[in-house]
């Protein structure tokens, strides 16, 4: 997200003003100016003739503290960079030798008072360029302190989303029915087949570590990935050996990728084929071409296109363009009656993890 300067009094820039005198009240900032100002006022009235010139002084030292910080602000809301160009800078200008010869010169003379220690006519530069420096210092520093007080708010939303993100994640990487079925078989054979039971449970058990683990990781091998689907299926055939045969044909090795990329594909493969009764032979196969490498998840049952409402596949496409740019490619059609699901990744990894 970028921030445009803006030169208009928007709805933005008014909370600029508010925003601006709470930061200059901030003792970091009020104590050191106090003490500067009355070091100013104490000089000017030392070293002037009239008794008001010290009201001078004060006059002076409100006006820059009240209006040299917030110009700055507003006419340099992204700090003093040269692509602004002189026109902001020539306005600065402008504004601090009109408000110190104001507030200086041109108001105590309506009230007969004369030349003193900070109006003569060779402070009056001084006073002009202490007017600039000093608030081309405060505002600069208010800026930062804001830019990072949003940046800290940002970060904090980021990693707040990010949980929430995994926890979708989690939830859409592994169909809930998949885990009721399968614990509500574990159940069963806890009482028929304890033997049966306890190799469910200890698969159950390794493909849990292995999601939690995966949302958790940036990236890992596709060896890991293949071996999550794999007890994915396995889990299944276990609850019912006759939904589908298994032909796995995929040789991972260590290529990245980003966790849990495929398993959709694996869960879509069972929901939408052997579980509608489309049964037969669901294979996985994993190769290298060139600079990709290809993985093909073929089922049983014909393809019949989008779904309407699906979440699993749309979101698979995002992490892809997030994490591959466009180099990266998913696709699905029809053979018959089957369906092939193709994946191509680049061996050499994910740009960005997602």
């Amino acid at each position: 997200m970028s921030y445009a300067p803006h030169l208009a009094m928007s709805a933005d820039e008014e909370s600029i003003v508010r925003a601006t005198l709470r930061a200059l009240l901030l003792p970091r900032r009020i104590v050191p100016v106090v003490l500067l100002s009355a070091t100013l006022v104490f000089a000017q009235r030392a070293y002037s003739r009239d008794p008001r010139a010290a009201f001078v002084g004060v006059s002076l030292c409100l006006a820059f503290v009240l209006v040299a910080p917030l110009t700055f602000r507003v006419l340099f809301p992204e700090g003093l960079e040269f692509r602004h160009g002189a026109a902001r800078a020539l306005l600065y200008a402008s504004l601090s030798v009109f408000v110190v010869h104001l507030v200086g010169v041109d108001i105590p003379t309506l009230f007969g008072v004369g030349s003193t220690f900070l109006t003569a006519r060779s402070s009056i530069p001084i006073d002009v360029a202490l007017f600039m420096v000093g608030g081309w210092g405060l505002g600069r520093d208010i800026g930062w302190e804001a830019s990072l007080r949003r940046e800290r708010m940002r970060a904090e939303a980021l990693a707040r989303e990010a949980e929430h993100a995994q926890l979708l994640a989690l939830r859409a990487q592994l169909d809930p029915h998949f885990l009721f079925n399968t614990l509500n078989a574990i159940a069963e054979w806890c009482r028929t087949d304890g033997e049966t039971a306890e190799q469910a449970v200890l698969e159950l058990a390794s493909l849990l570590r292995a999601v939690l683990t995966g949302v958790k990781q940036p990236a890992w091998t596709l060896d890991e990935e293949l071996a999550v689907v794999r007890t994915v299926f396995l889990l299944h055939l276990r609850r019912d050996p006759e939904l589908f045969s298994l032909d796995f044909q995929a040789e991972g090795g260590a290529t990245r990728v980003p966790p849990l990329l495929i398993l959709p594909l694996a869960e879509n493969a069972v929901k939408h084929g052997p579980a509608r009764g489309h049964r037969g032979r669901i294979v996985v196969a994993a190769k290298r071409e060139g600079s990709h490498v290809r993985i093909t998840v073929e089922n049983p049952g014909p393809y019949g296109g989008p779904r309407a409402g699906s979440h699993g596949l749309p979101t698979l496409e995002r992490r892809l363009a997030l994490a591959y740019g466009g180099s990266a490619k998913l696709s699905l059609r029809g053979e018959g009656e089957r369906t092939v699901a193709t994946l191509d990744l680049p061996l050499d990894g994910p740009q960005v993890t997602t």
